[in-house]
């Protein structure tokens, strides 16, 4: 599945960025060995693979819960307090609280 150049460049315009001839080829390189990945995740055969939810099963999840897990990989859900957004907004050049004020960008 080859991607054409203008394509890429579609693609460029409608996340509004600017690209050099280098950057073209190169992405149109990357975008192509991407569709080229996914062609051949098509050819196997899942039918008989029960869709999930999540990656870990829910088995190994329940295991995770357990104190005396003996598998190292999972660790509990601790909750951590992470309010920093009035140090955050201190420092930024133009806030006005809860907000960030940017540049409008929508006139494209």
């Amino acid at each position: 599945m080859k991607i054409s150049r203008e394509e890429v460049l579609r693609v460029a315009e409608l996340a509004h960025l600017e690209l050099s001839e280098a950057e073209v080829v190169k992405y149109q390189h990357q975008l192509d060995s991407i569709l080229d990945y996914i062609a051949k995740l098509n050819v196997v055969d899942t039918s008989n693979v029960e869709p999930m939810a999540q990656v870990v099963s829910v088995d190994a999840a329940e295991d995770a819960s357990v104190a005396d897990n003996p598998n190292p990989t999972f660790r509990g859900d601790v909750v951590v307090s992470c309010d920093i957004s009035r140090e955050v907004l201190e420092r930024a050049p133009d806030a006005a609280a809860p907000f960030f004020r940017v540049p409008k960008v929508i006139e494209r």
